[in-house]
């Protein structure tokens, strides 16, 4: 899959240090596992206890520096932040093999993880600064993959130190060297490649700037944590997490056991593990794509939803080809589930809370992750073994599979509970969603990329459209750019022709699809000789409608599918899509009573233009990073800035500072 963020600007040298220092991470892990086992001396129960002191040490730091970790994303300079802390893991990584004893193994690995505690929410802070809204969801996508795509490779490249490992201590002189020596080394050194990346990317913000410097620090904790209760959303996405990761710890905690338990061994559980991080990059890189008829919210429910049903189906499998199938699957739903989380937490906070907010949620998941590798054993030791018998089948299941059966149903209900949570008037209902996916042509959505600026207004009749078309032309120009101010249809001289035969009552009834076929021709040549020329030289271009409106139109109010009409546009305007399309809203009732004289699509019924309404409303929260849905009700001027905030925050790098933006 190919990610354009990733091509150019500070996200793509940013992305490739996550990748470096995630690769370095995952050796880090396998290295310190590895030391654990031999300092234990081939003692087994020592062994255990010891490579599970390792994961305690790593995720114990969030218990009590979670908070403060959050506090100081938020207020101090993050891009200084994240290199003081890549600097101290590249120390403290450096010294494991140098001490190599049980006290310093746990020691820096605690230490080292209080820095990535610091380094983390800075990071996630940060991402939705360097990209713009749209973009958004593929640098997760890409972050996501580069932090759980390496791990495979880290596996491997783990295993070639290991075969090596004889020559590389010749080469070197070191005696009694072992593969985890070197992976603590390289590790060390990724750590230390990154804080020089981090220190070369200028955009990276000092700090929120709206931070509110007279803040404490208990009130700055306080304001975090009450915002994640007060906000549906995020309240939400919350609860979802705490789910995903219930689940995600039943199958880290049990795994090895439910592998013996199908007379299965180690390679069985390598192709297991690596089936989950199979599953996982397919879920991050083709699952928004593929579920794109679903909005964010019903998507994260379902996705959640999805990976605990698969997690009950595989504590019943007894067959490990199936089983392995169904992980699969399971790892593609958690991806999507993590990507999708991901995307709505930089949309719905703001930069002023971002790094608390994350840091948070990044401390509770932890907290879960710890109790529920601690009580998952527990729990499948204290069910044992269990025989069942139905007619003439008999099933013998153990304690793991009972406990994979349990996380199951909780994730379940946790992924109904989170739908419920964020789910609003503007979503299709749950089922409504996944009847669209399926109807869906699954047609691509190639965007054309211009150096300029490309606003859409859309909304009902008499909204008040073409009034803040007007208001938003004069504020762009006013501040000495380019800017063109068009409509459609009749933004060009073929099209003023069009919008009379369309628009006229004397033209009478047209065909949906006719009509839906001249409204693309109108389009077409308006893209092709307006719109198009003007971005590519730079210009900001305010259309008075686009596809949107087709799509509401003649899709949802003359009953095609919205699909469909979606095609005919993407296909007459080569991919041309706005970057802020904005959507002036109000009861359909209210527009239609304001026009004295009304045109062939005024003359529609109040059906017809509530279905237009209802439409948009779901286009908008499909893609919220690219929608603005303003109450039309609201007074002018107070629409119009709100309008221009937006503006500012959406526009292109190359436009964004004209405009005031960051």
């Amino acid at each position: 899959m190919k990610f354009e963020v990733l091509s150019k600007g500070p996200f793509g040298r940013l992305w490739r240090a996550l990748a470096v220092s995630s690769l370095g991470d995952w050796l880090g892990l396998l290295a310190s596992t590895a030391l654990a086992q031999q300092l234990a001396g081939g003692d087994y129960t020592t062994a255990n206890l010891a490579i599970a002191g390792v994961f305690i040490v790593r995720l114990a730091p969030a218990l009590l520096l979670g908070p403060l970790a959050g506090f100081f994303a938020d207020r101090f300079d993050r891009r200084w932040l994240m290199v003081s802390s890549d600097i101290i893991r590249f120390a403290l990584y450096l010294s494991i093999p140098i001490v190599g004893n049980f006290f310093w193994l746990y020691t820096a690995t605690l230490l080292a993880e209080v820095a990535s505690l610091f380094w983390s929410p800075a990071k996630e802070a940060t991402i939705p600064n360097l990209v713009s809204r749209d973009k958004l969801e593929s640098a997760n996508q890409a972050q996501l993959l580069a932090a759980y795509g390496t791990a495979p490779l880290a596996a491997i490249l783990f295993s070639l130190l290991s075969l090596f490992n004889s020559v590389l201590s010749g080469i070197f002189n070191w005696a009694d060297s072992t593969a985890a020596d070197f992976a603590f080394y390289l590790n060390a050194f990724s750590f230390l490649y990154v804080a020089f990346t981090v220190h070369s990317i200028r955009d990276i913000p000092r700090k929120s700037s709206e931070s509110k410097q007279e803040e404490t620090f208990s009130e700055s904790i306080l304001g975090g944590w009450k915002f994640i209760g007060n906000s549906k959303v995020i309240r939400g996405l919350t609860i979802g997490m705490v789910g995903a990761f219930v689940a995600a710890g039943v199958v880290i905690a049990l795994a090895r056991t439910f592998v013996d338990d199908l007379s299965a061994g180690d390679t069985a559980y390598g192709v297991l593990f690596g089936s989950v991080f199979a599953g996982l990059a397919i879920g991050i890189a083709l699952g928004p794509k593929v579920f794109s008829g679903l909005t964010r919210k019903s998507l994260f429910g379902m996705a959640l939803s999805s990976a605990g049903f698969l997690l009950i189906v595989l504590a019943l499998m007894q067959n490990l080809v199936l089983a392995i199938i169904v992980v699969l699957f399971l790892g593609a739903f958690s991806g999507l589930c993590w990507v999708t989380g991901f995307t709505m937490l930089g949309l719905e906070v703001t930069d002023e809370i971002r790094g608390r907010t994350f840091a948070f949620i990044q401390s509770l998941v932890r907290v879960v992750l710890i109790l529920v590798l601690a009580v998952a054993p527990l729990i499948a030791a204290a069910i044992g073994r269990h025989t069942l018998r139905f007619f003439e089948i008999t099933l013998t299941y153990n304690g793991a599979a009972f406990t994979m059966l349990l996380a199951g149903l909780v994730a379940c209900s946790v992924g109904l509970l989170s739908y419920r949570q964020m789910r609003d008037e503007r979503d299709l209902n749950f089922l409504g969603g996944i009847r669209r996916i399926l109807q869906s042509d699954f047609a691509p959505k190639v965007e054309k990329e211009t150096p300029g600026y490309f606003i859409v207004f859309e909304g009902g009749e008499a909204s008040g459209k073409s009034t803040q078309t007007k208001i938003l032309r004069d504020w762009i120009a006013s501040l000495g750019i380019p800017t063109v101010l068009t409509r459609e249809p009749g933004g060009t001289p073929i099209g003023t022709e069009l919008r009379e035969i369309l628009l006229s009552r004397e033209t009478g009834a047209i065909s949906p699809r006719a009509e839906a076929l001249l409204y693309a021709a109108d389009r077409a040549h308006h893209v092709f000789s307006v719109i198009f020329p003007a971005l590519q030289q730079g210009h900001v271009v305010i259309s008075d409608r686009y596809m949107d409106s087709s799509i509401a139109y003649q899709g949802a109010g003359r009953v095609l599918k919205a699909d469909e009409v979606a095609r005919i546009s993407r296909w007459a305007t080569e991919g041309l899509v706005p970057h802020l399309t904005i959507i002036l809203d109000q009861p359909s009732e209210i527009g239609l009573g304001r026009i004295q004289k009304r045109d062939r699509l005024e003359s529609e019924s109040l059906e017809f233009h509530e279905r237009v309404r209802k439409e948009y409303a779901h286009l908008a929260a499909m893609e919220p990073e690219r929608y603005l849905v303003v109450d039309a009700n609201k007074d002018i001027q107070e629409i119009a800035q709100e309008i221009k905030e937006r503006v500012k925050r959406s526009a292109p790098r190359s436009i964004s500072s004209a405009l005031g933006g960051k």
